[in-house]
């Protein structure tokens, strides 16, 4: 599957340092990535039922600042993000609307595309989805079995006997991702996707690793496990290990995937590879965006998209600039307030780094890529340009070259193109 086209991120002199991120497993603040070669990311992806909303962009701009700052410090970064192409949530928006699934599909991934592309966002190396991989997870599914950490368990309610699940008790490191006691990770597993309680599984929290067919589902062939479809966790960490390997630098996505994705994949990557555990050095999460008071998301329908906000002439750098003016792990709000304060701030910019000359900018570069190198404080770096910029309004300055040294470094390290 394609992603979308490279933007353009402007060199800048010397190197940023070595950034330090918030890992959700252990609580504080860690060293990620090599000092050099090669850094390795793996974010979840989006499920294809609806466009992009300001939730989403909220996390791909989180980690496209880490994979800036990376690439700053003079890292390579290898990045792999996968697309739930074949899903519960997406077959039943197709049938509630009419459509086939692998239209409603295909569709929500070329708006996703563009808006990624709008919003300067680097794209992975590889960018997969779920169905392209279907023979990749079925192969690690089968592993899974053949090592005796999956079970098949009988039909319920009329359905197929065979669907395969994972017995989280077989990995000595479950539940130390999330650090969640038993009756927030049943009511979470319960709330987020898994099945709590259906009979026959020799654990509530066992997650679903192979769905064998219903009929009018989409299926595919198993091998020994029979014609179905995979379970959802399963899919990132098959992807992520053929890709990326193991142990991964940095597993991604919003805080809602704590539990029980990431718990959960990290367990399957624990058995299928033990001579590499664990399957990620951090565990990194973005914080929720809210809108009314409430989390915005596809369940609820209460969606700022990102394709709309630039339909309506919101230049795609302004609402960047607002997400980034939020830190990333933040609970925030979208408000009309947020965007007028980002549309206001982006033509201060703007106006700041067309002037002739300013006052010298070397110091803002250091500020702002040791920011950023402070698990990734956005904000920080914002308030270091609204500064520089307060200056040079109030006193332009003779440097001729440090507006257009600004404009990089708001570019290469925010994302925010200046025109």
């Amino acid at each position: 599957m394609r992603s979308w086209p490279v933007p353009e991120v402007p060199t800048l002199p010397g190197r940023g340092p070595r950034v330090l991120l918030h890992d959700t497993s252990s609580g504080g603040l860690v060293p990620v990535g090599p000092e050099s070669g090669t850094a390795t990311l793996y974010v979840c992806g989006i499920t294809p039922y609806d466009a992009t909303h300001l939730g989403h962009a909220n996390t791909y701009v989180a980690f496209d600042l880490l994979g800036r700052a990376w690439r700053d410090a003079g890292l390579q970064v290898r990045y792999v993000q996968n697309v739930t192409d074949v899903d519960d949530p997406l077959l039943e928006r197709a049938e509630a609307t009419g459509v086939d699934w692998r239209d409603l599909a295909l569709s929500q991934i070329e708006l996703f595309r563009g808006d990624m592309t709008a919003l300067s966002v680097v794209p992975p190396q590889e960018y997969l989805g779920v169905v392209e991989a279907v023979d990749l997870v079925s192969a690690a599914v089968r592993d899974l079995l053949a090592a005796g950490a999956a079970y098949r368990v009988a039909g319920v309610d009329g359905g197929p006997d065979g669907d395969v699940y994972f017995p989280v008790d077989s990995d000595v490191a479950f539940g130390t991702v999330g650090g969640y006691d038993l009756e927030t990770m049943l009511e979470l597993s319960a709330e987020r996707g898994g099945d709590p309680r259906r009979p026959g599984k020799r654990n509530a929290l066992d997650p679903l690793l192979w769905r064998v067919e219903r009929p009018g589902e989409p299926a595919w062939d198993g091998g020994v496990l029979g014609r179905g479809r995979p379970g959802w966790h399963i899919e990132c960490t098959a992807i992520a290990l053929q890709h990326l390997g193991m142990p991964i630098d940095v597993q991604g996505g919003g805080s809602d995937l704590v539990f029980p994705h990431h718990e959960m994949g990290a367990a399957h990557a624990h058995l299928l590879r033990p001579e590499s555990r664990p399957f990620a050095r951090a565990y990194a999460h973005s914080g929720m965006v809210a809108l009314d008071g409430e989390k915005m998301s596809k369940s609820k329908g209460n969606l700022v998209l990102v394709s709309k906000l630039v339909a309506a002439g919101v230049p795609a750098a302004v609402v960047r600039l607002a997400i980034v003016a939020h830190h990333w792990r933040a609970e925030w709000e979208w408000t009309d307030e947020v965007l007028a304060e980002a549309q206001a701030r982006y033509a201060r910019w703007n106006s700041a780094v067309s002037a002739a000359s300013g006052p010298a900018a070397e110091e803002l570069l250091a500020t702002v890529r040791a920011r950023l190198a402070d698990d990734l404080d956005a904000p920080g770096a914002v308030a270091a340009v609204d500064a520089w910029v307060e200056a040079a309004t109030a006193e332009p300055g003779d440097d001729a070259e440090a507006p257009d040294l600004v404009r990089r470094t708001v570019s290469a390290l925010l994302g925010v193109v200046l025109p």
